[in-house]
C-alpha cells in the first residue's frame, strides 16, 4: 500500500514523524514523504503580514497536491491539520485518495481543526481531550491514537564513567520551561536533580533550580545517555496556564523513557494512565507532597525501582511502538 504521509521534518534531529514513516516502510508499505513547513517565506514577515501567510499556506498545499496527484496514494495521512486546507482535502478525495487526520500536541488553536475535521474520511486524535473537543463540536468519531516509542531509536545505552559522571542525577527532568513545571520541580532541589531543556533561563534569578540547569535544548543522543545514567525520569505535562483547554495526552518522552529502561515518576496525567499502570510499569504522583514521598521512597528502594522500570520498558516494547500505531491506524481503514 502507498501511504502519503504529512508531517513536520525537523532538521536537526528524528521526530514523530520519522518514526512513523519508518514504522510505514517496517511494515512492506510504501510511505510518500510531505514536510508541511517547507515555507517560503520567513516566520517573522508570515505572522505580521496576512496575505504573505495566506499566500505561504497557498503554495505548501499546492505542492501537497502535486506530490498527491503525481504518486497517487492509497491514503493520505495528515499530521497536525492545521496548514491543510479544507480544499485540499477535498481534492484528494476526489481523486480517490482515502484520507486521514491526526491531530497532534496540545489544543492551542484549535477551531481551525474543528471546520476542516469533518471533511476527512478517518480522525485520530494524539491525546483524548482532542477527541472530547471534536466531540463536543459535533464531529464525531473520532479515534485515540497516542504516540509511541521507536526501539530502534529509543534504548539504553551503554555509558562511560565520565558520561555517568556528567549524565547522571538522582532525578532528572528533559523538557521546555512551563510555570507548573518549574513550581514543582523547585521542589526537588533538596536531591540530585538536572534539569536540561529550552526556555529554563526564564526562571527567577534567586531560585534554587538555578544549581540544578544542565543545558538548553538536546537531542536524542544526549538524552538516551541522561536517561540511561540516572535514578529517576520525571514527567510533568504541559498544562494551559489560562485553563482555557484540558489536556489529558500522553508525551512522546514517556514512551521513549520508558524504553530506555528508565524509572519514571509522572504527574496523574490522563492518558498516561490509562496505557500503563500505576506501580507496576511506572509510578503516578498526585500533588507536590506525593511527588517528594515517592522520589524519597523509589530512591532508598532500588530494587522495587529497577523491577518497575523493567515491566515498563517490556510494556512499552510489547504495546506501544509506532509499528502498533500504523498497524492501529491501518485497521480502521480496513474497517471503513
Amino acid at each position: 500500500m502507498r501511504i502519503l504521509f504529512s508531517g513536520y521534518h525537523n532538521p536537526d534531529f528524528l521526530t514523530i514523524t520519522e518514526y512513523m514513516e519508518r514504522a510505514i516502510e517496517n511494515l512492506r508499505h510504501k510511505p510518500v514523504v510531505f514536510d508541511d513547513r517547507q515555507h517560503i517565506v520567513p516566520g517573522r514577515l508570515r505572522r505580521k503580514i496576512g496575505w504573505l501567510n495566506k499566500f505561504d499556506l497557498n503554495h505548501i498545499n499546492k505542492r501537497l497536491i502535486r506530490l498527491a496527484l503525481e504518486k497517487m496514494p492509497d491514503i493520505a495521512v495528515i499530521t497536525g491539520g492545521h496548514r491543510i486546507k479544507a480544499s485540499t482535502v477535498k481534492t484528494l478525495k476526489d481523486n480517490g485518495i482515502y484520507t486521514v487526520l491526526w491531530t497532534i500536541d496540545a489544543p492551542l488553536i484549535f477551531q481551525p481543526i474543528i471546520d476542516v475535521a469533518p471533511l476527512y474520511d478517518l480522525i485520530f486524535c494524539q491525546g483524548t481531550e482532542a477527541v472530547e473537543l471534536l466531540d463536543n463540536a459535533g464531529v464525531k468519531g473520532a479515534n485515540w491514537l497516542p504516540v509511541a516509542c521507536d526501539p530502534c531509536a529509543h534504548r539504553p545505552v551503554d555509558l562511560s564513567e565520565e558520561e555517568k559522571e556528567h549524565y547522571g542525577n538522582d532525578i532528572v527532568f528533559v523538557g521546555s520551561h512551563y510555570p507548573n513545571r518549574s513550581e514543582l520541580i523547585e521542589k526537588l532541589t533538596r536531591f540530585s536533580l538536572g534539569v536540561w531543556g529550552p526556555g529554563w533561563e526564564k526562571i527567577h534569578a534567586h531560585s534554587p533550580l538555578r544549581k540544578c540547569l544542565k543545558g538548553g535544548k538536546t537531542k536524542p543522543n544526549e538524552w538516551l545517555k541522561i536517561y540511561s545514567a540516572s535514578k529517576i525520569v520525571l514527567a510533568i505535562h504541559y498544562k494551559d496556564p489560562g485553563n482555557r483547554f484540558p489536556v489529558y495526552q500522553a508525551s512522546p518522552r514517556v514512551f521513549e523513557a520508558l524504553a530506555c529502561g528508565a524509572f519514571v515518576i509522572s504527574d496523574s496525567q490522563k492518558d498516561v494512565f490509562s496505557l500503563f499502570k500505576d506501580g507496576q510499569h511506572l509510578v503516578r504522583f498526585d500533588n507536590p507532597d506525593d511527588m517528594i514521598e515517592k522520589t524519597k521512597y523509589y530512591l532508598e528502594h532500588s530494587g522495587e525501582r529497577k523491577e518497575i522500570a523493567e515491566r515498563g520498558m517490556r510494556e512499552v516494547i510489547r504495546n506501544h511502538t509506532y509499528i502498533h500505531r500504523i498497524q492501529r491506524l491501518l485497521s480502521f481503514v480496513s474497517k471503513q
